[in-house]
């Protein structure tokens, strides 16, 4: 049963770390080592809605709204992608303290980042794990969306519903009414546009640089990857050995909420969590 975002909201803790003049918004829930999300774009921390709780169970869980989405405020004008990525970092270290060890998981525009504040100097950053990650300058097909703006309320959520088809999610069945909540809320505090900030290599080019493990999960219909998943699977692999790349049946590019129960678990897998379970068990 999917959890309320009432119900989510009201168990987390809130707080804020700066972002020029103004500032980030943060939630986050449980307890035990940090694990920082990143959202994708025109989202919020609601992109990780089916997460939260199993994560939360061994984890500390932080998930910021990217600055200019959800209720963080937008970021200095001119701020470039390694801005962003240092805005978040800064954020990160404000949060846990300097030096402390913490998981990295991003999705598609928080994917970008991710691997961009991975590509820093970095002290404490353990693994990063990319979901659904565009930006690595091979060839997609077109994903036609639909303006919701100067629409009825009726006519909004219709052009919701077929942007989640488009682009987020594969099987028509997982358009919930929890989906379709996301997505109006996201869609009507995004004030920053991703695409003005990242190229078509912009992961590729600074996978490299990445000094952590770096691993991937992509659903097998995401709709920015399909049906070229495979060479993603072979670029990363090939750009970072040893990395744990996986596909998840039938799932599409909003994987960690469409096939959530195996996102999850495999999520687990990649940062370790059974490790931390069982400690805590123990304890």
């Amino acid at each position: 049963m999917n959890p309320s975002l009432e119900t989510l909201e009201a168990g987390s803790r809130r707080s804020r770390t700066t972002c020029g003049a103004g500032h980030v918004v943060w939630h986050e829930w449980g307890e035990g080592e940090p694990l920082v999300l990143l959202h994708g774009g025109a989202g919020s921390w609601r992109h990780w809605a089916r997460n939260i709780l199993f994560l939360s169970r061994s984890r500390r869980v932080l998930a910021p709204d990217t600055p200019g989405l959800g209720e963080s405020d937008l970021p200095p004008a001119g701020t470039s992608l390694w801005s962003l990525a240092d805005i978040l970092a800064d954020g990160i270290t404000a949060q846990i303290g300097p030096g402390a060890s913490y998981d990295l998981v991003g999705f598609s525009f928080g994917a970008v980042i991710a691997s961009h504040i991975a590509a820093r100097p970095v002290m404490g950053l353990k693994r990063v794990v990319l979901t659904g990650p565009g930006a690595l300058g091979l060839r997609r097909e077109a994903t036609p969306l639909v303006s919701v703006r100067n629409r009825s309320e009726q006519d909004r959520m219709a052009a919701h519903c077929a942007n989640l088809a488009s682009l987020m999610l594969a099987d028509p069945a997982s358009i919930d009414d929890l989906a379709l909540e996301i997505q109006s809320w996201n869609s009507d505090h995004a004030r920053f546009r991703s695409r003005n900030v990242v190229s078509d290599a912009a992961v590729r080019d600074v996978l490299p640089a990445i000094n952590v493990p770096v691993h991937a999960i992509f659903g097998e219909r995401d709709a920015i990857a399909y049906p070229y998943v495979a060479d993603r699977v072979d670029l990363i692999r090939s750009l970072c050995p040893g990395a744990d790349v996986r596909v998840i049946p039938k799932a599409g590019h909003w994987v960690s909420y469409e096939a959530a129960d195996a996102f999850n678990a495999i999520l687990a897998g990649m940062l370790k969590m059974h490790d931390a379970a069982e400690s805590t068990r123990r304890r």
